[in-house]
């Protein structure tokens, strides 16, 4: 019998009540499985961690490592100790999600400890990452899972996005305490710079998101084309072109595999979506289809383990096919393409920046969260950009630029011939 068992069988109503005795023996195991996992955590990495606290309703609890909590966990109600009662991350995130589970002070923090819960759903991660895309193709499954995430109302997102340009990609810091909206012009240029565009010059914008490089680049006479699989992100930015007079430029509700053109573009930006694109080599052969000879293409993306999304991710943030760019398949797959590496940079340190100004903007806002969707659009969110900052800190995820500049070259195919040389 798990833990979790054991406390509902403990706190089975009886004919004259609950049995209190039971739900304090229940308590005292959560927290002394709690104790053995945080003192084999810690040894693996002393001086690391700041204190937490475990609190019931009844005043039960526990802190764990010396001195004050700088964090808690603060049980709500019967089923809040019964999500506790499972240490399962998913478990725990949606009981906080519904309000049965607080969590207090410093979530930064407290988020260093995710790993004393456990998270076994290897099934439903390769069904949501890997397997729905080959049964259902890429593009359909794509389709299907971009609502989860994207369709939220597009206000929502203006709420803690940088009020400039609405970027939802990390921007560029040289100090840690700039401002987002600096970091993200930064950024928005630097693509544009990287990619060698001048006005007048025609560039896909892969992922449109809320019109923001569609507006920068747009603004400075640049002809973008973006390309978005969501119903809201394709109306706002069809919005946000006739309210800016920005007719040179367009929007277009179309896979990045199934869009077409006779004119090939000047550059190519793709930011932060090939963590969606994990078939490295169709989405290089579509860069190659749609960019001009001899011309680069601009992306950037979180990066570590393919396999490294767990279930509140799957399910909560991005249900679609989300993993981490995998640097060394990536870069073996541009090896058998007319693209190099012109660049290729770390910018783990500036995901965690942007990921904490978004969470700390969220914050400011979360009462009119609350009032105009739901506390649980806030905890959702909240828990997800923190959760972000504290991956990018412990190094279990990090943050890439790259520079792809297309080399037309002489190359040799096989004919049923025999070797033919073609361009």
């Amino acid at each position: 019998m798990n833990l979790r068992d054991t406390f509902e069988t403990l706190t089975t109503p009886r004919v004259n009540g609950w049995n209190r005795s039971g739900v304090r023996a229940a308590e005292s195991s959560i927290l002394d499985v709690l104790q053995l996992r945080h003192d084999e955590l810690v040894r693996r990495a002393p001086g690391e961690f700041t204190p937490f606290a475990v609190r019931f309703p009844n005043g039960e609890g526990r802190t764990y490592g010396s001195g004050a909590a700088t964090s808690s966990i603060d049980v709500v109600n019967d089923a809040g100790r019964a999500a506790l009662a499972t240490l399962d991350d998913l478990a725990i995130t949606e009981a906080y999600m519904n309000g049965d589970v607080d969590f207090g002070g410093d979530l930064l923090e407290l988020l260093k400890y995710r790993p004393l819960l456990r998270d076994r759903r290897v099934l439903r991660y390769l069904w949501a990452t890997y397997l729905r895309a080959a049964v259902l193709g890429q593009v359909r499954a794509d389709i299907k899972g971009i609502g989860s995430h994207y369709d939220i109302d597009a206000e929502f997102f203006e709420l803690w996005l940088d009020k400039d340009i609405r970027s939802y990609s990390h921007g560029f810091f040289e100090r840690d305490d700039e401002a987002i909206e600096k970091g993200m012009v930064r950024k928005f240029q630097y693509a544009i710079d990287a990619c060698g565009l001048k006005p007048g010059d025609r560039v896909l914008d892969i992922g449109g998101g809320w019109g923001s490089f569609l507006q920068y680049a747009g603004e400075q006479g640049l002809h973008v084309t973006s390309v978005t699989i969501s119903d809201s992100s394709h109306r706002y930015m069809t919005n946000l072109i006739a309210q800016k007079g920005l007719h040179h430029c367009s929007a277009h509700k179309v896979h990045l595999f199934e869009f077409d053109t006779q004119d090939r573009f000047d550059g190519i930006v793709n930011l932060g979506v090939t963590e969606h694109l994990p078939n490295y080599r169709a989405t290089l052969r579509q860069y190659a289809n749609l960019l001009k000879p001899g011309r680069r293409v601009y992306l950037d993306a979180y990066s570590g383990d393919r396999f490294a999304m767990g279930s509140v991710v799957t399910k909560w943030v991005f249900e679609g096919n989300t993993s981490p760019l995998h640097l060394p398949t990536y870069l073996k797959e541009v090896a058998h393409t007319d693209f190099e590496v012109a660049l290729l940079q770390d910018d783990t340190h500036n995901y965690y920046l942007t990921c904490k100004k978004w969470a700390e903007n969220l914050d400011a806002v979360s009462e009119e969260i609350g009032r105009r969707w739901s506390p649980a659009l806030h905890r959702r969110f909240r828990l997800y950009l923190y959760g972000c900052a504290r991956a990018f800190l412990d190094g279990l995820l990090g943050a890439h630029r790259m520079i792809l500049q297309h080399r037309p070259s002489l190359r040799t195919s096989r004919t049923r011939w025999g070797w033919r040389l073609s361009v």
